[in-house]
């Protein structure tokens, strides 16, 4: 309870019962402190020597990963200050697919930073100016040293691609992924009148234990994972016609209640004689499209599949409204509602239609499309772990190549642009009066956390390899960076190092804004969860209010009780 005393000494309640405050100072180490927790779980996953995170949750499923934003998702995180963190890392990741772990590092230092100017007494609001200032200086910088490539240039794309999946448990067939995640950008890539868009979702990703890394394989097509649904239809069908129907090929049930009196056998046959001759009706308008595959989103009779299989069509059923609109996009088939709409020119078309066996599943593989606008990577590995993994990292390395396609400007990777940008910003720095200098000097030393954590992580010195960076940076080769592999400094122009300028720029402006908003909190009101009365208890007066989550202050960093 927060008791405030007015002028005229009479104690006035201003918050409720079990209610607690942290103010100034208090305030700021806790929320730093909880902050810089987060960045510390995830600092020794960034780059190629990073270790991955085993994460259980409440049901015992298990999760491998050294994806910043996936482990931060899974931890369910309870500071209301950490949760801004876990925040950036999912904004990142939903912008510009990687780069996630980096931000979070990054705002980690920042705020460390941060806290030893506020112990010097610079107020908050001077360091929040400082790095905003910072931030924006070194966007530019990158801007500045970011090297033009053609959004096609296949070549730039797959090292961009393998760059981005050096990090993960894919690296040792990365050139192989690669090869078709940028075949797959490319084929579902639509040129605009400035650049390119490529929406991601057309491209499929399916996923199956078995085999190894380096069975998985890019489809020009679509794969379902469903099976023919009547075992007298053909299991292949070469120069497939595809009819896509979204609605059911049965009868529907009346939506009111509708008693029907039959007095005698024949009335009940010619009422099951005409729902026959309905449905065939139905399978007919399918058969006289010319069609020999028919995908139908929606249920089939068992009627209509004996049709259809005597007619020697190939039917799927239940398949997924997104499914179907990349089947469309695939196959340049048209979206049919009503079955009197069926005609030739709607059906689109694919050289091979076959259902195939993948372990113990039997799956639709529709394939050869002339010009897919939707294609399918079916990714293979040992185990179900792995395979979870290996989606999550081509799932990163296609929104890279999405992200250069789009703004076709990369930069090196290795902590290069950074080491560079803070190198820079020092010298800007002494431009600058008053203490927002400090804190654009103190941004500086944040931004050389990230080639710090790679040298770390990579067993290396932090102290002589940054030193050694600096010395080679300050000579003008800018594109020196950290050569993790290798573990020594070396120009990231011979190593293939390269990422887009967008994931750069997202990581520096997430991270800075994220630090600044978590900087100008100078109070934390936490208010405690009413308790009311334990059902069936109302005649035991005065339970309610039992000061709420009172003990639970212990939490991260001694933080106060939170309304979670």
């Amino acid at each position: 309870m927060s008791i405030q005393s007015s002028a005229g000494g009479i104690p006035v309640i201003i918050l409720k019962d079990g209610a607690q405050q942290t103010k100034g100072r208090d305030a700021q180490k806790n929320n730093i402190a909880a902050a810089k927790l987060i960045a510390e779980i995830v600092h020794s996953s960034l780059g190629p020597r990073g270790m991955d995170k085993m994460l259980v949750d409440s049901l015992g499923d298990v999760t491998i990963t050294n994806d910043g934003a996936t482990i931060l998702k899974e931890i369910d995180v309870q500071h209301p200050a950490a949760k801004m963190l876990v925040e950036i890392s999912k904004a990142t990741d939903n912008e510009v697919g990687d780069g996630t772990t980096s931000a979070v590092v990054l705002a980690g230092a920042l705020l460390e930073n941060a806290e030893s100017l506020i112990l010097q007494d610079v107020h908050p609001t001077i360091v929040v100016d400082g790095y905003r200032k910072a931030a924006q200086k070194a966007v530019e910088l990158l801007e500045k040293i970011a090297d033009k490539v053609s959004p096609t240039d296949k070549d730039v794309l797959e090292r961009i691609a393998r760059t981005s999946m050096q990090t993960k448990l894919v690296r040792r067939d990365s050139a192989n992924l690669a090869d078709m995640i940028v075949k797959s950008v490319l084929a579902v890539a639509e040129k605009k009148e400035v650049g390119y868009l490529v929406d991601i979702d057309d491209i499929k990703v399916e996923k199956k234990a078995g085999g190894s890394i380096k069975d998985s394989s890019l489809t020009k097509g679509i794969i379902l994972d469903k099976e023919v649904v009547h075992s007298g239809m053909p299991k292949r069908i070469d120069n497939a016609k595809i009819a896509l129907v979204n609605n059911a090929l049965e009868i529907d049930k009346t939506e009111f209640d509708a008693k029907i009196n039959i007095t005698n056998p024949q009335q009940m046959k010619s009422f099951l004689d005409e729902e026959q001759r309905m449905i065939k009706s139905m399978v007919d308008k399918v058969i006289a499209s010319g069609a020999n595959v028919l995908f139908c989103q929606k249920g089939i009779d068992d009627m209509a599949q004996h049709y259809l299989a005597k007619a020697g069509i190939l039917t799927v059923r239940r398949i997924k409204e997104s499914d179907m609109t990349k089947l469309a996009k695939a196959t340049g088939a048209r979206m049919i509602s009503n079955l009197d709409d069926l005609f030739e020119k709607d059906l689109g078309s694919a050289e091979i239609v076959e259902e195939r066996k993948i372990e113990t599943d039997k799956w639709t593989f529709i394939e050869g499309c002339k010009h897919p606008k939707a294609v399918t990577l079916l990714l293979r590995a040992g185990s179900q772990r792995v395979v979870d993994e290996v989606e999550r990292s081509v799932h990163d390395a296609l929104m890279v190549v999405k992200d250069v396609m789009e703004k076709p400007f990369i930069v090196a990777g290795g902590g290069a642009p950074e080491t560079y940008a803070a190198t820079k910003l020092r010298e800007w720095a002494k431009t600058l009066e008053g203490r927002e200098q400090l804190a654009v000097e103190k941004f500086a030393d944040s931004l050389e956390v990230i080639p710090i954590t790679l040298a770390e992580n990579a067993g290396m010195d932090p102290i002589d390899t940054l030193a050694s960076l600096r010395s080679k940076q300050l000579k003008g080769n800018k594109w020196t960076g950290i050569d993790v592999m290798k573990g020594q400094v070396a120009s990231m122009h011979t190593t293939d190092i390269f990422e887009p300028l967008s994931v750069k720029i997202q990581i520096i402006t997430c991270a800075t804004e994220s630090a600044c908003m978590i900087l100008r909190i100078d109070d934390v009101i936490a208010t405690a969860k009413s308790a009311g009365p334990p059902p069936g208890a109302e005649g035991m007066g005065g339970m309610g209010g039992m000061g709420g989550m009172g003990g639970m202050g212990g939490g991260m960093g001694g933080m106060p009780p939170m309304d979670m």
